[in-house]
Parts: structure tokens; sequence; C-alpha cells
């Protein structure tokens, strides 16, 4: 049940980063094979940066991604029928989480699914132009995740606040284990 807890995890969360990818990426390309004005590339190439720092290394790699494994480091150590039936939304911190955390969990997939409306009525090639950038930020997170899991499974995950709920009383944070 534990390993099943992981994959179930790391892997379902993997295939939701990886299905958007996969729905981004022909946008992008459609958008690439188009003429660009110099107005498109004064857009794109800043904002491509943009998204690769901002969501990639600021939003994953620094915030999202280690904390989703370390909730996964929890979930192996403490398996939990609930828990694992919904692992990737138990690591996205959807539930089962600081009310803070699960606060900033719910407004972000609220916040993304605004902006897929949103972004969807753009005309080519704006629409490709924003979603290459949100492409290049999500490769970069879910390779961290990745970096992160694999870490974890050799014995060293990442030392973050998991962001669990403190039963009254309990100290904040959880002790380290690992899957490995």
């Amino acid at each position: 049940m534990r390993w099943l807890a992981w994959i179930w995890g790391v892997g379902g969360l993997s295939a939701l980063l990886l299905n958007a990818l996969w729905k981004l990426a022909p946008l992008s390309l459609e958008a690439l094979q188009q003429d660009w004005s110099a107005v498109h590339w004064i857009f794109a190439v800043p904002w491509v940066l943009f998204m690769a720092y901002a969501e990639g290394y600021r939003g994953f790699q620094k915030g999202y991604s280690p904390r989703v494994v370390r909730r996964a480091v929890h979930l192996f150590d403490n398996p939990n029928p609930l828990h694992l039936a919904l692992a990737p939304a138990f690591l996205m911190g959807l539930f089962h989480a600081t009310r803070k955390r699960m606060i900033v969990a719910w407004c972000l997939v609220l916040g993304v699914t605004a902006l897929v409306v949103i972004v969807g009525q753009l005309g080519q090639p704006w629409r490709g132009i924003v979603d290459l950038g949100v492409l290049v930020g999500l490769t970069w997170g879910l390779v961290a995740i990745w970096v992160f899991a694999v870490r974890a499974l050799g014995g060293n995950p990442p030392e973050v606040d998991p962001m669990l709920p403190t039963p009254p009383g309990a100290p904040a944070a959880e002790a380290s284990g690992s899957p490995g």
C-alpha cells in the first residue's frame, strides 16, 4: 500500500501535468509556425523567460515541487485509505493540509482554470505565445518534481514543511522520513 500511495500520488500528479503539456504543445507549435512581427517577438522572449523563472524556478522548484514530494513521503510513511485514494489531490494540498495551504491550493486551481478559459479566447499567435511560456514553466516544474522524487527515493527527501494540519498541542513540523 505504501508504494501504491507513492506511485499513484507522484504518478497521478505527473499525469495531470503531462496532460496539460500534451495539450499546450500543439498550440505552441502552431504559433511558432506563423509569421511573427517584432511585437510578437518583443512579447514572447521576455514572457518565456519570465515564466521559466516565475513559474518554473520560483513557483515549482523552490516551492511546489519539494512540498509535493514531501507530502508524498508523508503519505508513504503514513498510509491512509482516503489519502491514498485521492493521492494526487493530497499531494497538491487540496485537503488534509494547513488552512493556508488549502486556500492557496484551491485558489491556484480556480485561478489556473479561469486563465485557461481566458487564454483560450485569444487568437494565434498570441495564444500560442502565452502557452509557450506556460509550457516552459510546467516542464520545469514536472522535471523538478521528478528530481525531488528520485532524491527522496534515495533517502534524501526535501526538507520543507509539508503543511499538514497539526493537532492541538502537537509540534508544527513533521520528522523527516523517506521512502527509500
